[in-house]
This record gives structure tokens, C-alpha cells and sequence, in this order.
């Protein structure tokens, strides 16, 4: 009884540490998407900036006197448009309409990853049941219930577990913990491209880069913890 009860554990060990390690790697693939999807929110901030720049003072004593210097036609029409080159304010259109594109690109990738992230999740949790069901000796009457997509906050005895040595409990609870934060990412993510538009002031814009490239619902150390998980 002792060596199938061995040779059980290790099986049981051996299919959660790689579901764990697909699950990681589709985190990886989100955190890699955020950084695009950071890119294409920054242009856009960019871009539509570019196209609010206030006019040139002509009252400026010194704006008088270069147009006075240099008067002339061409010189004129480029004050009279602010000093801006109509091939730049076409540029820029295109370019805010490229981010939008890219970034709704990137909510929909990145709802993709979610789901599958979540059906990870389910897909470890019913191992553990199905484990605990049919050997309950096996898991010392621990259940994956209490490790389901709907984790919101992170168990502090992870932190304080003998990372060297996992149990299989710790592979499940991670999971259930890190979805938690990717699902929460997203949902800010999915906020931010959902509010942006050609009325959105530079503070709110300012705001969401900055919230973006923070990533406040996701502890980097948390995530150290379950990459040391699988090595």
C-alpha cells in the first residue's frame, strides 16, 4: 500500500506541475501582450496630444518678430495652421487609429489567454478532487474547492511554505491566486480601452498610462514565488 500510495502522489505531483507549468507560460503570454498593448495606449497619448497643441501666440513680441523676418507665404500658412505640417497632423490620425486597432487587438488576445487561464484552473482543481475522491488519503482531506478561479487574496502561509520542498497544494493555490491578478489586470485593461476617446484629457490619459504600466492588482513578488515553483 505504501509504494502505490508513493507511486500515486508522484503521478498526481507530476500532471499538476504541468498543468502549473502551461498555465505559466500563458501568464508569460499575457504579460507579453500588456507590453504591446502598453505601447499602442502610449502612442495613442502621443499622438492625440500632438493634434491638441495650442497654437503659436502671435502677441509673443518674439513670435513677431521671426514671422517679420521671414515673411512669407509658406511662412504664413505654417503660423496660421500653429506650426503644424498638415503631413504630421495626417500621421497622427493614423496613428491614433492604429493604436485603437492594436489595443482592441490586444483585448481580445488577452480575454482569450484569461479564459484559458481560467479553464486551468478548473482543470486542476477537479485533479485535486478527483485525487481526494477516489484515494482520500492520499491528500490529508484537502479538497481544490477552496482553491477555485475566484481566489482574491493571496494565503500568506504561501509565503512562509518551504518553497524548496512544494506540496501539490501549493501549485493549486498559486493558481487559484495568481488568475486572481491576471483576471483583475485585464479587467483594468478591458476599463482603460473602454474609456478612451478623442474627448479624453491629458490627466485621464496621463492616468491610465501610468495605471497600465504599474499593474497594481499584480505582486511581482507572488509571481517570483510561483516561477520558483517549477525549477
Amino acid at each position: 500500500m505504501e509504494s502505490e500510495e508513493h507511486v500515486l502522489i508522484s503521478e498526481l505531483k507530476k500532471k499538476i506541475l504541468q498543468i502549473f507549468s502551461d498555465f505559466m507560460t500563458r501568464v508569460t503570454q499575457f504579460e507579453e501582450l500588456g507590453a504591446v498593448g502598453n505601447r499602442f495606449l502610449v502612442g495613442f497619448h502621443q499622438g492625440l496630444e500632438f493634434l491638441r497643441q495650442p497654437p503659436i501666440n502671435k502677441t509673443s513680441k518674439l513670435v513677431n518678430s521671426v514671422i517679420r523676418a521671414n515673411e512669407t507665404e509658406r511662412v504664413l500658412k505654417y503660423f496660421e495652421a500653429g506650426c503644424v505640417n498638415t503631413h504630421d497632423s495626417v500621421q497622427n490620425i493614423s496613428k491614433l487609429h492604429t493604436c485603437q486597432l492594436g489595443l482592441k487587438d490586444h483585448l481580445s488576445k488577452a480575454k482569450c489567454i484569461v479564459n484559458e487561464l481560467e479553464v486551468s484552473v478548473k482543470e486542476v482543481t477537479g485533479v485535486m478532487q478527483t485525487a481526494n475522491e477516489s484515494k482520500p488519503y492520499l491528500m490529508d482531506n484537502v479538497t481544490g474547492e477552496e482553491f477555485g478561479p475566484e481566489a482574491t487574496a493571496y494565503d500568506e502561509e504561501i509565503a512562509s511554505s518551504d518553497l524548496q520542498k512544494p506540496e501539490i497544494t501549493d501549485y493549486v493555490a498559486m493558481m487559484g491566486v495568481i488568475y486572481s491578478m491576471v483576471k483583475n489586470d485585464y479587467i483594468m485593461q478591458e476599463r482603460i480601452i473602454s474609456s478612451l476617446g478623442l474627448k479624453s484629457s491629458s490627466g485621464e490619459l496621463e492616468s491610465y498610462t501610468l495605471m497600465w504600466s504599474l499593474r497594481p492588482f499584480v505582486n511581482d513578488e507572488i509571481m517570483h514565488q510561483a516561477w520558483r515553483l517549477i525549477q
